[in-house]
């Protein structure tokens, strides 16, 4: 896959992500796709809609700040709004095979300038 090709998967898969339009995730996601973030481990593409998806359309907007495409896959950070008023911003690393998205893995974070949640006083 050319460098275009994975950046091009990766954007329609945000877009797709942001409308909720499951029919055009899918036609990118490979068959034996997986899905890891710190709530998921490697999770497969059935658990992954069962899981994941349900959260899809839920934000003001998913703004991709950078794309960094290489041989074996591609970052991109991004930030983020929910409809709820919650900020982030995360980074994901694609991998790709057959010209379809293989994996996908979450890192999240903070907005730039956010203050972390403070466990309650014990």
């Amino acid at each position: 896959m050319t460098l275009t090709e994975k950046t091009d998967l990766v954007r329609r898969s945000f877009a797709a992500y942001m409308t909720a339009a499951r029919a055009d995730i899918e036609a990118i996601l490979h068959p034996d796709f997986t899905f890891t973030s710190p709530y998921d481990d490697h999770v497969d593409r059935d658990d992954y809609f069962a899981r994941c998806w349900p959260n899809a359309g839920s934000f003001e907007h998913l703004q991709i700040q950078q794309l960094s495409p290489g041989d074996d896959g591609c970052f991109v950070l991004y930030e983020g709004r929910s409809k709820r008023g919650g900020s982030f911003r995360n980074t994901e690393y694609f991998r790709f095979e057959d010209g379809l998205i293989r994996s996908v893995e979450v890192f999240f974070g903070l907005e730039p300038g956010g203050t972390p949640a403070v466990p309650p006083p014990r």
